[in-house]
């Protein structure tokens, strides 16, 4: 069993009023934030640990518990007595930014397990390990370790003492990866700070997804809106309902034979799609992207089909109709084999309209949908190998 344990005890650096666990982050606070990265991790059970109940806190405290058991704790022995005697801990620092690639580096099964970074290369607010490291944040305990903390004096702080116990045992290191920074990780108590590593991490969740089509056209899309949506709360619910009825607008041009336009409105409804998606990952609304992706699927096979019937009434063939459909179906197929791994120049629903949009644009439709269709093919054999080579 994985468990969590997220430390949230120290004041906001510039709003002393506040915890820092419950500053503003990703549309939410950043204590909901780590929790999300804790339950895509695996953790089944959440512990939070505190010195002083805030409003803030408890709500958000409230909103993770509809999702995961979570109980607040003010000590190790309470942390040990609520948490199962099995299980493995991951334990997030007090402010700590990260992602979910990070986080999964310490989610497997083994022993005790401490990130580090070179103390040449330690960030702000990260604990000394030693001389020459110091803790980047992240830790994998089991449960008996919180029984060693609780030998120690109540009044020690719970955090560091944690750290000093794991420091003078067997504990595996594992280096923090030099991008990580890049990608936000780090411990930020300060409210503005803290907005410039919402950014980074949102443009990390992007540029993480295997597809072209999310590193070079969405990830920039995303570092230029996302931040001013969140920072205006807009839901994510909101920014998926305009890229529907945008898509719609675009379905229906190819219907009344506009088809430069209708694939035009198409691509822009599909981009907002997935940009509510990727909202919607940092909020951890696993759901919504999942509901987008289908959405988008279905928005792709329309607009093929629909581009195919004015082809072949314009050329008074089959060949449209039979390039479309061909489009359809190796689609479908591709995104069932592409399930588990992706690689970089496969295709991707959003990338046919982008070729249909602009084979259109030039006046050759046909040739827009043998691309595609081509280019999905392709793609499909390729996932095919790799699944004949992984098996």
């Amino acid at each position: 069993m994985l468990a969590g344990l997220i430390f949230a005890t120290d004041d906001a650096d510039d709003r002393p009023d506040k915890l820092a666990a419950t500053l503003p982050f990703g549309g939410g606070t950043l204590l909901e934030y780590q929790a999300r990265l804790l339950v895509a991790a695996g953790a089944a059970q959440l512990l939070v640990a505190v010195t002083r109940l805030t409003p803030e806190l408890i709500g958000a405290v409230n909103r993770i518990g509809g999702r995961i058991p979570v109980d607040i704790v003010r000590s190790a022995s309470e942390a040990a007595e609520k948490v199962h005697p099995l299980a493995r801990i991951i334990v997030v620092a007090d402010g700590l930014v990260s992602t979910g690639a990070i986080v999964d580096m310490l989610a497997g099964e083994g022993d005790d397990a401490l990130l580090v970074v070179n103390e040449a290369d330690a960030l702000p607010h990260f604990e000394r390990v030693d001389a020459g490291t110091a803790w980047a944040g992240l830790a994998r305990i089991e449960a008996r370790r919180l029984t060693d903390v609780a030998r120690f004096p109540k009044d020690y702080d719970f955090q560091s003492t944690l750290l000093r116990v794991m420091a003078q045992g067997r504990t595996l290191r594992i280096a923090l990866p030099p991008s990580a920074a890049r990608e936000g990780h780090g411990i930020q108590r300060d409210s503005r700070a803290l907005a410039d590593r919402s950014r980074a991490v949102l443009s990390a969740i992007v540029t993480a997804r295997p597809g072209w089509f999310d590193r070079l056209v969405l990830a920039p899309l995303a570092r230029w809106t996302l931040p001013g949506l969140v920072a205006r709360a807009v839901p994510s619910a909101a920014l998926a309902s305009v890229g529907v009825v945008v898509a719609l607008a675009g379905l229906a041009g190819l219907m009344f034979d506009l088809p430069v336009t209708g694939l035009a409105l198409a691509e822009g409804g599909i981009v907002a799609m997935a940009l509510a998606a990727v909202l919607g990952a940092l909020r951890g609304e696993d759901r919504l992207a999942a509901v987008q992706g289908r959405v988008i699927g279905g928005v792709v096979t329309l607009a093929a089909l629909l581009l195919g019937r004015m082809a072949s009434l314009e050329a008074m063939t089959a060949t449209g109709w039979t390039l479309a459909i061909g489009l359809v179906v190796a689609g479908l197929l591709l995104e069932r084999a592409a399930r588990r791994r992706r690689s970089l120049w496969w295709a991707s629903p959003p990338v046919y309209p982008m070729i249909l949009l602009a084979f259109t644009a030039a006046g050759h439709p046909l040739i827009g949908l043998a691309v595609a269709a081509a280019y999905a093919a392709v793609s499909l054999v390729g996932a095919i190998e790799r699944l004949t080579a992984d098996s």
